[in-house]
């Protein structure tokens, strides 16, 4: 090797070393401006090869290159370590503790919403129901659509629900049910279909003992060979009994939705009053939890199931509707304060 390959592996060998050993940008910038920049002695060597006779430029100039291709791929692993190593410093030092610390061996809890959802998927499963989930942000088409809603119903203006700046006008939004699991289940999965889908749901409601504007949802779904509404009704009777004790009664009253045909509306004897009439139930004796019916042919049309083949009844009612009566509690409000006087109870 001639003296001057011999130099030119040192300085390589001494800038490799150096970019190795860099633990901070700062330190990265001045040893590559030592090794890479233009008074470096690479650079030096690389002003050197005009100078050189034509037979030896070619092989010298080979032999330059290939020092800065290694030490700049050396440089830029360098650069990636550092970031990284520099990223985990600077989380662990804005890490902030938000570990609530009570007296006493209390542990952490789902809150009553969450055990809530649990018991009642436990319930269905032992019924034979899968349990289905999907997003939370909607398209117009899952959420409305293709549940057989009209362009003009109410429930898709904006006074009810909450439309997201995406996409064409009003195209997707919050979703203000679960009933665009049903569709995503029919779609994806042929019939015979047993399935509850719970999870959030959203809507511009006035907060009251009853309402909130975010809740919780559970809805159920059946689709196949000879289903009547006398499965449905009996489904209904059973999940009450189950969840609620026998005490507890349900009814159900004719309604109108347009993804059921007929429909109903699911109501269950006041745990407040007992069915003797209260601000709660208002003065009724009963609260709804929700609605059901038969699956409307043109709801199975349009996720290409022939409803002369298959049938089948939908439900749906708020997990946190239940929370509340299955516990007593007289305003559903109470679910989010965040007191732990209350959450400490369940």
């Amino acid at each position: 090797m001639s003296d001057e390959g011999a130099a030119l592996a040192a300085l390589v060998a001494a800038g490799l070393a150096r970019l190795e050993a860099v633990s901070t940008l700062e330190e990265l910038a001045a040893a590559e401006a030592a090794v890479l920049g233009k008074r470096s002695e690479l650079a030096s060597h690389q002003q050197a090869l005009g100078r050189l006779p034509p037979e030896q430029r070619r092989e010298a100039g080979r032999q330059v290159n290939q020092a800065r291709q290694a030490l700049q791929a050396t440089a830029d692993k360098a650069r990636d370590r550092v970031r990284v190593a520099e990223r985990a410093r600077r989380l662990q030092a804005e890490r902030l503790d938000l570990t609530e610390v009570t007296p006493g061996p209390h542990r952490g809890r789902l809150n009553l919403v969450g055990q809530t959802r649990d018991e009642l998927e436990d319930v269905f499963v032992g019924m034979g129901y899968s349990v289905a989930e999907g997003p939370e942000v909607e398209t117009d088409w899952h959420n409305f659509e293709a549940l057989n809603m009209p362009v003009a119903h109410p429930a898709r203006s904006g006074h009810d629900t909450l439309y997201l700046d995406w996409g064409p006008p009003e195209s997707t939004l919050l979703r203000t049910q679960t009933s665009p699991v049903q569709i995503r289940v029919m779609q994806g999965t042929p019939p015979p279909i047993y399935s509850v889908m719970p999870g959030k749901v959203y809507r511009k409601d006035t907060p009251d003992a009853r309402h909130t504007p975010s809740f919780s949802q559970i809805e159920g779904l059946v689709v196949d060979r000879g289903i009547t509404f006398g499965d449905l009704a009996g489904t209904i009777r059973s999940f009450t009994a189950a969840y609620f004790g026998p005490s507890i009664q349900s009814r159900l009253r004719p309604a109108y939705f347009p993804f059921t045909e007929p429909s109903a509306e699911f109501e269950i004897t006041c745990t407040i009053c007992q069915g003797g009439g209260c601000r709660t139930c208002s003065g009724t004796g009963w609260i709804e939890l929700g609605g059901c019916g038969m699956v409307h042919p043109k709801v199975l049309a349009n996720v290409g199931i022939d409803a002369e083949e298959w049938s089948g009844f939908a439900f749906g009612f708020g997990i946190d509707r239940c929370a509340q009566m299955r516990h007593g509690l007289s305003d559903m409000r109470v679910l989010l304060d965040n007191d732990i006087r209350f959450i400490s109870q369940f």
